[in-house]
């Protein structure tokens, strides 16, 4: 939860809470005498970061900065996660379907491209399934629900062990909510090569972990409630979409996301492998990130002309 330069904070309230969000709307992204006018002719670009302990918008924060001049960007705290409120509730796919369908319906008044990280990704699949007119076009790292092709995270040990009341409790403040819990989240999750962890980084997930109520969220996430499987709804996707995968993604290998990307050669337009990363190639190898962002965008650009 720590904002790049020139970022402001904003809010807006869905049916499950309010949300809070980011966008670089500042110098030196915006001159303050033409900020609304610059703004408003802008195509959107809107960030979704994944799930895991003490996730937030700073998941994105590396990246979305580099497309300010060019774009209006957003990039929200997803319900339960950073600044975000915590609805004390055991959270489902379909909440955050409806949370991201309300945050766009709001927030953009043309569709956007929708760029989004591993779970999330797989929830934006199916937000854009329900709601088509919503969305220009996706942007997927990693998308996973964690359970394809019939494989049930759910049967996991860890996932049975904090399923148990009171026990996972202890588990989150013991093993999660803490810089050992964080870091050790980061170097076998997320990142391929540890060395690339910096203190900023932990310290920004610590701060969502630690936020009041944030248990709820993440205890669904790790029980496997928000889990399902992706491949029964891939080939319904109408949307323009590429993917990117990192190499060393814990779980879900790019041969997963290859199964999943040749269920539906209609409407996925791209996919690339990116080599040495984990699970966020945008935290951990943020440059290259970009310039993928941006050779994916001028495609789906081609694409809707």
């Amino acid at each position: 939860m720590i904002e790049p330069l020139g970022v402001t904070r904003n809010s807006l309230v869905t049916s499950l809470g309010a949300i809070v969000y980011y966008s670089p709307t500042g110098e030196p992204w915006v001159d303050p005498d033409q900020a609304s006018q610059s703004l408003e002719n802008r195509p959107t670009l809107v960030f979704l970061h994944g799930f895991g302990g003490g996730s937030s918008a700073y998941e994105w924060s590396k990246v979305y900065p580099a497309f300010a001049p060019d774009y209006r960007v957003l990039a929200p705290d997803l319900l339960g996660w950073g600044r975000s409120d915590h609805p004390e509730r055991n959270y489902t796919p379909q909440d955050y379907v409806q949370v991201i369908k309300e945050f766009l319906s709001q927030t953009c008044p043309t569709p956007p491209t929708v760029i989004a990280s591993s779970l999330v990704a797989a929830i934006a699949v199916r937000t854009a399934i329900e709601y088509p007119e919503l969305f220009a076009g996706l942007i997927l790292s990693t998308p996973t629900g964690l359970s394809d092709f019939g494989e049930d995270y759910r049967s996991n040990f860890f996932a049975q062990l904090v399923s148990v009341p009171i026990l996972d409790r202890i588990i989150y403040t013991t093993g999660i909510a803490n810089s050992a819990g964080i870091m050790n989240f980061l170097e076998k999750r997320q990142f391929a090569q540890s060395s690339r962890i910096y203190p900023e980084i932990i310290d920004a997930y610590l701060a969502s972990a630690t936020q009041p109520q944030a248990e709820y969220a993440a205890l669904s996430f790790v029980r496997g409630d928000l889990c399902f499987d992706l491949a029964q709804f891939m080939p319904q996707l109408t949307i323009p979409t590429a993917i990117l995968w990192g190499e060393y993604a814990q779980f879900t290998p790019p041969a997963i996301g290859r199964r999943l990307a040749a269920l539906n050669p209609t409407a996925i337009k791209a996919f690339l492998e990116i080599k040495d990363v984990g699970l966020t190639p945008h935290l951990e190898l943020p440059g290259v990130t970009i310039g993928v962002l941006r050779k994916f965008l001028v495609l789906l650009q081609n694409m809707a002309r």
